[in-house]
This record gives C-alpha cells, structure tokens and sequence, in this order.
C-alpha cells in the first residue's frame, strides 16, 4: 500500500532515524498548548512492556499565525519531548523510543487536532513500511492522557486474539474525583461521560450495528486499514468520530476492555466541540444541568429499522409509510432520497443480509446523529442526562433502577453496560 502515502501524505519522512525492525505499535500523541506533555509520557513508558518495540510519535503542531503566547508553550513542550527523545532513542530505554515532531506553520484552514494526528499517523504508516510491515498497531492517545499499566500489553494482545480486526475502541474512564481540579470540573465531567455512555447504549438499542464509542484517546488501528480507508482527516474537532467509523465499515471492528485510558477532565476552548469545550460549558452555567438527546428519538429509530426486512420485500415509497413510520422520521426522510436509495440498494443487494448492511451504509453513524438533531429540534428537546440515562435503563428492563441514588453510581452502572458486564441481555428499544 505504499500508493497511500504518495497520495494522501502531507509530508515526507520527520523522522530520520531508522525504525527497528521489532517495531509492532506506534503511539501518535497530538500536542497544542500543553502546559506538561512529561505526564502523558510518564504514563506511557511506565507500562509493562509487549513482545515487540513501542514508539511514541508527538506531534506538537499550531497554525501559520498562531500568536506569541501558544508558540512560546508549545517550544517548550517541543523541548521538552526532545529530551525524552535524546534518553530513550537507542540505549537509553530498549524497547521503547519517543519522538518529537514539531508543525509550526500548519494552514490556518485545516491546522487543529484532526492534522496534527494525520501527521503522526501518516509517519507510523511510514515508518511500518520501513520495516516491511503492513499491520503493525497505531495507537491514539492525547498529551493530557494517562493509562492503566497494562494499556501496551493489553492492546498488544487484542489484535494477537483478533487477527480480522481493523481497529479497536479502547476503554475510558475520566477521572471523577480528585485534588488536581475543582469539585464542579469534575462533577461537569461525570455529566459529560454519562452523556456519551447513554447515547452509545441507546444506539445500541436501536439495533444499529455501529454503536462503539470514538474518544480520539483511546482507539487503536492497523496501519492496513487506516491506509485502506484514506488515513485520519483534517478536522479541527470531530476527527475520532468520523475517522472511526470509517474503520468500523470495514466489519469486525472490536471493544477493548481490558485496559484502561484516563482522559483529562480539563475544562478547554482549544476546539469547538468534545470534553474540553463540554466541561467549560456546564462550569460557566452548573445550576442548568448537562443536557442530552430525548430517549425518544430513538425509540423512533428502534421502529424504524424494525421495518428493514420489510423494505426489502416491498420497497415502499415513503408517502405510504405513515402508519409504520413516525411523522417525524418522514419529515426527516424527505430531505434524503429515501425512495431512490431504498430502490438503489435493493437493485445492489442479492438478498436481505446483504440489503441491511448496504441499508446502514447509507443510515450511518452520522444520518443517526443529524436525525436525533432534527427530533431536538422540531418534536423532543434535549432533557437532562440523568433523566434521559434512567429512562434508557427502565426501558431495557434493567433491575433495581430506582436504588441508583447519585450521579456517580448512574455512571458506573453504565460503564458496566459498556464494558459487558450487565445482569440484561441487549434490548431493543419499542
């Protein structure tokens, strides 16, 4: 796949010193405006050690007119990963190496999060092909990140007992108590958490057969699939969602479980949406609560796909689906073509596995998120996130609901959701 890189790269090889031929993960670490990147790295190379040779790849990175304040962090930052490169290349640390790249003139048009971990990604790419592999392990991680000391040993072994995965989500948990921030940051983050975990459980319950969480700072790839799939895009927010779920479209996409990334809860304006921009957010109105999408809306989902197989079979035209379809769904389905995209799948389908997965195909990740934003906005406004997290939880018969007594155990009750480790099999909204 050497043709990905002539095509897709931005720059040509960073960096000069030759990979060894071990080398089986690569961690690429964006960095912009880092008071102290040492934790991250501290983190990292404190970990129990794979079977093979690990990299980390920084990438401290800002635009062509970033002001003097943000270029002057992120020298430091750049020197300070110097120094981790100068102790741990060669001797210094077997088995493990960091190095430092710094991007400081980037477009003012693309520069941002989504860039930065292309640059890096691209040149673990590279640096794989050096050594002749096509699958080696391109790992995600942010410069305010931390992790459990199994993260390498663990990811290593996922993709060992998972030779078809193209990628993995890693398990996250943010901190939610602490001294290093205020109580409300991380009462803020706790909401936010819940947030992402309810809405990946209600995907779930829909029956769509792509609901995995997308944290930029825990999801792993092969490097034959991220070069399969065009590479990480430009975004300057967002990147981790709409990269992923065009690794998981390659099938077989996996949950790892059995490590652990601590993201910062650190309130931040750095992009215009994620946990930084959340947290700053609920900090400056706390008594408003964290809000989140109507449980509704996907309920209508949940109905919605139900009819596929019917789709199938008759192909209907969308004015006739008024008594098996929501209004609101027709409303929505109006704007995108339903009877001719019911009608191309079909003619492209040779039977009914084959049409649902061409069906959610076109019904994606990101045509569920644009129709629980047009249910906000129209029918079912947002609700608060721990009415919205119990309603989810009532409704796929989970026990005991009303003895969950604070934000805290909601939380918890929905990692273990994600994790697997639930007393309900997975339900299906109705």
């Amino acid at each position: 796949m050497k043709d990905y890189l002539e095509k897709y790269s931005f720059r040509p090889r960073l960096i000069q010193t030759d990979p060894p031929e071990g080398l089986g993960i690569v961690v690429v670490i964006p960095s912009y405006a880092e008071p102290s990147i040492n934790y991250a790295l501290l983190s990292l190379q404190s970990c129990s050690r794979p079977p093979c040779e690990v990299e980390v790849i920084v990438v401290v990175n800002q635009s062509e007119v970033e002001n003097e304040e943000i270029s002057a962090i992120n020298y430091r930052t750049f020197e300070e990963v110097k120094k981790w490169e100068e102790r741990t290349i060669g001797s210094g640390d077997p088995g493990f190496s960091v190095f430092a790249i710094l991007e400081k003139e980037l477009p003012k048009k693309h520069a941002g999060v989504g860039f930065a971990r292309k640059i890096g990604m691209d040149e673990a790419v590279r640096r794989f092909q050096t050594t002749g592999k096509e699958d080696g392990i391109i790992a995600c991680f942010d410069a305010d990140s931390s992790c459990r000391s199994d993260y390498l040993t663990e990811l290593y072994k996922h993709f060992k007992k998972n030779p078809g995965t193209p990628g993995c989500s890693i398990r996250y948990e943010h901190p939610t108590f602490g001294s290093e921030f205020e109580p409300k940051t991380y009462l803020a983050v706790t909401y936010y958490e819940l947030h992402l975990r309810y809405y990946n459980q209600a995907m779930k319950a829909t029956g769509v057969p792509y609901a995995y969480h997308t944290v930029g700072s825990s999801m792993a790839v092969l490097s034959s699939a991220y070069q399969k799939q065009g590479g990480m895009n430009r975004r300057k927010a967002g990147e981790d969602f709409y990269f992923l779920h065009k690794i998981i479209e390659l099938g077989e996409f996996t949950e790892l479980n059995s490590t652990i990334v601590y993201p910062s809860p650190r309130p931040s304006d750095r992009v215009p949406f994620g946990t930084g921009k959340a947290i700053n957010s609920f900090l400056k109105n706390p008594n408003t609560g964290y809000y989140t999408y109507n449980l509704q809306a996907f309920k209508y989902l949940a109905g919605f796909f139900k009819n596929i197989p019917e789709f199938y079979i008759t192909k209907p035209e969308l004015v006739t689906l008024g008594g098996q379809v929501p209004y609101v769904m027709i409303d929505f389905l109006s704007s995108y073509f339903f009877d001719d995209r019911i009608l191309e799948i079909a003619k492209n389908s040779k039977g009914l596995h084959s049409f649902e997965k061409r069906f959610f195909r076109w019904f994606n990740a990101f045509m569920v998120l644009k129709f629980v934003h047009f249910v906000r906005d129209n029918t079912h406004p947002n609700v608060r996130v721990e009415l919205a997290a119990l309603d989810l939880l009532r409704n796929i018969g989970y026990p005991n609901v009303d003895d969950i007594g604070s934000i805290d155990e909601l939380l918890e009750v929905f990692r273990k959701l994600d994790r697997g480790e639930s007393p309900v099999s997975v339900r299906i909204l109705t």
